[in-house]
């Protein structure tokens, strides 16, 4: 399935939304310079100026233009939580500063206040694992156990 507009990349979706804003800008320095008399480079100015302030912009917020098909719960695997409450197997975690339901996986139980890392989600459950427990790809490579 493709989506309209999805192939734009993150700067022309930006300048697409900063279009608005420079109209309004050139509509005041045209008031301006018409019912205020300001000399015309002072009117032009008011455009040029807010142009340039989009555009140093930019690199701070091009990250909000970027198209991400992914759901943004499958966004979480990976990333590092803490078990709010006790999960045996299931219980609840809090990622990013938000409490999700989740399941340990490869272990019976993690403890209140472990740190877990997302493995893997399930619907809108995800997937945990305690930091410090071994994979066991890691167990049979692991020559001390």
């Amino acid at each position: 399935m493709v989506r309209v507009g999805s192939h734009r990349s993150p700067f022309w979706r930006y300048t697409a939304f900063q279009i608005p804003g420079w109209i309004l800008a050139a509509a005041g320095g045209w008031w301006l310079y018409t019912s205020l008399r300001v000399p015309m480079w002072v009117a032009g100015g008011v455009l040029v100026a807010w142009v340039i302030k989009d555009m140093v912009l930019y690199p701070l917020l091009r990250s909000a233009y970027e198209v991400d098909d992914t759901r943004p719960i499958e966004r979480l695997v990976g990333r590092p939580g803490t078990a709010a409450e006790r999960l045996a197997p299931r219980g609840y975690v809090r990622v990013r500063g938000e409490l999700w339901r989740a399941e340990a996986e490869g272990v019976s139980a993690v403890e209140r206040d472990t740190a877990v890392e997302v493995v893997d989600t399930e619907g809108m459950m995800l997937k945990v694992r305690p930091l410090d427990a071994a994979t066991p790809e890691d167990r049979l490579t692991d020559p001390a156990t």
